[in-house]
């Protein structure tokens, strides 16, 4: 039997490169599998040879300490690989296919799925609805940041691309299908963004920037982008954003009317989340401060998409009640200007397609937009340092080599 590597969590603040199992189709018990999925067999699965798996925010997360994963978990939602191996169950995906991996494990037969809504499939975590590779509380499925991984319900989920050669020359845009361009798009697309748009962005790091180019396809006016770190707000002028430093400034409405001429935007996008800071010098964690700055400068009646992640569970978090999932969110500021809040994890599946045919068309540029950058697998956990320190890169571990 063939080995296999992965980047697994071994505790706040430290992933290694272990041997890992060589994937089987069928879910074995391991770190946060819940025992109702132990054993599942997954004879409708394939197996994966991973061509590329990115580090993602979402990731960071976890190996900051800031949830409950447990350690040992195998990371990665982020894949794309070659079919080398075919369930019993599998009719229409074949061997030698190369196919984008929708980060959410959905069944395509519950009523969710059936209404383009993957991100909550009843069938694929027991504990709760939706489920994801190597995620804390997402049903324990193994991640795909290793040479080989299994993907299961492989008729259903796999966006296999059309022509094998020109997708593995534009495998860095390709790569983005399986989380953050999706996750950018919906975050635009939640928001409300149309022909006109005026846009914000909280946040510059690679789904903020996904988010970002997603409004430009989308006809947005004008797109600005808040960030506190300047080499992020760079990249994001690099392909035509405006931007604020909100780590110097915490009048957002007035640095928003420096560009706009009023202190209002059309619409917002969250790409920040649950470890979000204050605006200003010295500010610190204030895990609601996106949220309620959003509110303040989205006009009467305007769109709140919301990608950026927030947990259930935050032991890292500077208060009880954030611990908990709970922040101090104004939201009777939000009621009173009518607003309308877009949460919850992206079905990736609901873009994905549409957003291949946009790359390989070249219209769409999200590797530029994001700057994807390929390291190797043995170079993932600097990586994750290197990610966490605030370049502006979107890292992309090319397992086997296949880039080169």
């Amino acid at each position: 039997m063939a080995g296999n590597r992965g980047v697994v969590y071994t505790g706040a603040g430290s992933v290694e490169v272990q041997d890992i199992e060589y994937p089987e189709l069928v879910l074995k018990d391991g770190p946060g599998v819940p025992k109702a999925n132990v054993g599942r067999k997954c004879e409708h699965g394939v197996i994966l040879k991973v061509i590329t798996t990115n580090i993602c925010g979402s990731d960071q997360h976890m190996v900051r300490g800031r949830t409950t994963a447990p350690e040992g978990l195998v990371l990665g939602h982020e894949i794309t690989g070659e079919v080398i191996e075919v369930g019993r169950d599998v009719e229409f995906v074949k061997k030698g296919d190369v196919a984008s991996v929708p980060f959410n494990i959905a069944c395509g037969r519950c009523v969710m799925c059936r209404e383009q809504k993957t991100h909550i499939c009843l069938n694929t975590n027991p504990e709760k609805p939706g489920a994801a590779y190597g995620y804390v509380d997402m049903g324990g499925w193994v991640g795909g940041q290793s040479e080989y991984v299994m993907v299961p319900y492989a008729d259903f989920q796999l966006l296999v691309f059309p022509d094998k050669e020109l997708a593995m020359e534009k495998i860095l845009d390709l790569t983005m299908l399986s989380d953050i361009f999706p996750t950018g798009y919906h975050g635009a697309y939640t928001a409300g963004v149309k022909a006109g748009s005026t846009v914000y962005v909280a946040g510059a790091g690679p789904v903020g920037l996904a988010a970002a180019h997603a409004a430009q396809l989308m006809g947005a006016s004008t797109v600005i982008v808040g960030d506190m770190i300047e080499e992020r707000l760079k990249q994001a002028e690099s392909f035509g954003c405006e931007t604020v430093n909100v780590a110097k400034h915490d009048r957002l409405g007035e640095q928003i009317e420096q560009i706009l001429g009023v202190p209002e935007v059309d619409c917002s996008i969250d790409a920040v989340g649950f470890e979000a800071s204050g605006h200003g010098e010295d500010a610190g964690d204030q895990p609601a401060a996106v949220l309620n700055s959003m509110m303040d400068i989205t006009q009467a009646g305007g769109q709140l998409g919301i990608p950026g992640l927030y947990v259930t569970e935050d032991p890292g978090a500077p208060d009880k009640d954030a611990q908990k999932g709970s922040l101090n969110v104004r939201f009777g500021h939000g009621w009173s200007k009518a607003h309308s809040f877009h949460t919850g994890q992206t079905p990736a599946m609901k873009y994905n397609r549409d957003l291949m045919k946009a790359v390989l068309s070249g219209r769409a540029q999200i590797a530029k937009a994001v700057n994807a950058t390929v390291i190797g697998l043995d170079e993932a956990p600097q990586g994750y340092s290197d990610f966490d320190s605030g370049v502006s890169k979107k890292f992309v571990i090319d397992p086997h080599g296949s880039l080169k």
